[in-house]
């Protein structure tokens, strides 16, 4: 099979598949060496073909960001999942702890960062002692989006969890909103230091290490010196958008080059055909706001191949073009070498995966143009 057999279109998503294969394997080197746990956060794909990769080699857990993204994979048969999020509907933490009581998972770690928050889990779970159930006091930064905002809340809250009969399993949290003003990576080592602070702080509420764990993406190797082989402290880091890294802004963030790992591989290409070249230095293509991410970066051409009578790509060509804007299912492309012409199939490359990916049901793992899986992205 090719992406351009007759019954496939344009605008097609695909993930190459040595790509895929060596950022999994990177990265769970890194991980080893550095003795942490890994809980790669699958909300960048929500794809088990994907996530069974990451598994097999070595991943610890899953971490998803809702409690639909926890239904879906503890249905693939994930056993450790951290939610990384608070729980606050009285319906989901029912839900979670009836599948708890149904052995549907092994453990399931979850955020807090308010007493009202702790009251709603302590409703589904404070009259038992749960195993099964781990609550991570969740930090902020002054600013930022949740998390409480110093160590002396984190302490108190954590406090408030042990009362209402919970286990305790540490703190956490998203380093990303610590990552602002001059340095950002100065600011991200900032908040790994109170996120250390509070982890001692907490260890005589907790049986056995504390767990630290932090996103770990964008500043991998900032997050990785700072917590990794603490003694008292099990590092759980939840990077997830290696996976498929990109042509953009994990691209330019590589974080694990200066950890000494092998650069991580692009693998998300996004095909559109060119629906139109009305001008001079002007195409327009099949694809929009509803195809590929633009949070971060527009879309970025990388190649363009001809089309022949029957629809089959012919070789690649490189492309100087720049994306000047999307609309929903248009892309406005500058180009200088006025090379491109209605019916060409363009290559793009993508800036951040995890809003690409959400964009399509279906992704192509392929080798060249050949597939050679076909895998099921998930809400």
């Amino acid at each position: 099979m090719r992406i351009d057999d007759p019954g496939r279109s344009w605008p097609l998503l695909t993930l190459d598949r040595d790509a895929v294969e060596h950022d999994v394997a990177t990265v769970a080197g890194v991980m080893a060496a550095h003795g942490v746990d890994h809980a790669p956060h699958v909300k960048t794909h929500m794809a088990r073909g994907l996530w069974e990769r990451q598994a097999a080699a070595g991943a610890w857990g899953a971490t998803v960001a809702t409690p639909r993204q926890l239904a879906t994979v503890l249905r693939w048969g994930v056993r450790r999942v951290v939610l990384a999020n608070e729980l606050v509907d009285p319906r989901d933490a029912a839900w979670l702890r009836g599948v708890l009581d149904a052995d549907g998972a092994d453990e399931v770690w979850v955020y807090v960062d308010s007493v009202p928050g702790v009251r709603t889990l302590a409703a589904a779970f404070g009259d038992t002692a749960h195993e099964r159930l781990g609550v991570l006091v969740e930090l902020g930064v002054p600013g930022g989006r949740t998390g409480v905002r110093s160590v002396a809340e984190a302490v108190g809250l954590a406090r408030d969890v042990v009362a209402a009969g919970l286990r305790l399993v540490g703190a956490a949290g998203y380093e990303g909103p610590a990552a602002t003003g001059a340095d950002p990576r100065a600011g991200v080592a900032r908040w790994c230091a109170d996120l250390l602070a509070a982890a001692d702080a907490l260890a005589d509420l907790v049986a056995g290490d504390v767990v630290v764990s932090a996103g770990g993406s964008a500043y991998a190797d900032v997050v990785l010196t700072a917590l990794a082989r603490r003694p008292g402290v099990r590092a759980v880091l939840r990077s997830g958008a290696y996976v498929t890294h990109d042509h953009g802004h994990y691209r330019r963030a590589d974080p694990w080059t200066r950890l000494g790992a092998a650069p991580l591989r692009p693998a998300i290409t996004v095909w559109a055909a060119v629906l139109s070249a009305p001008e001079p230095g002007r195409a327009v293509c099949g694809m929009g706001r509803r195809d590929v991410s633009f949070d971060i970066d527009l879309p970025i051409p990388l190649r363009a191949h001809a089309v022949d009578g029957a629809g089959r790509l012919g070789p690649a060509r490189l492309l100087t073009a720049t994306v000047t804007a999307l609309d929903d299912q248009h892309a406005y492309l500058d180009t200088p070498d006025d090379d491109l012409a209605p019916g060409d199939v363009v290559a793009f490359g993508v800036s951040h995966p995890c809003t690409t990916l959400d964009k399509h049901r279906t992704g192509l793992l392929v080798d060249g143009l050949d597939v050679v899986d076909e895998l099921a992205l998930e809400l």
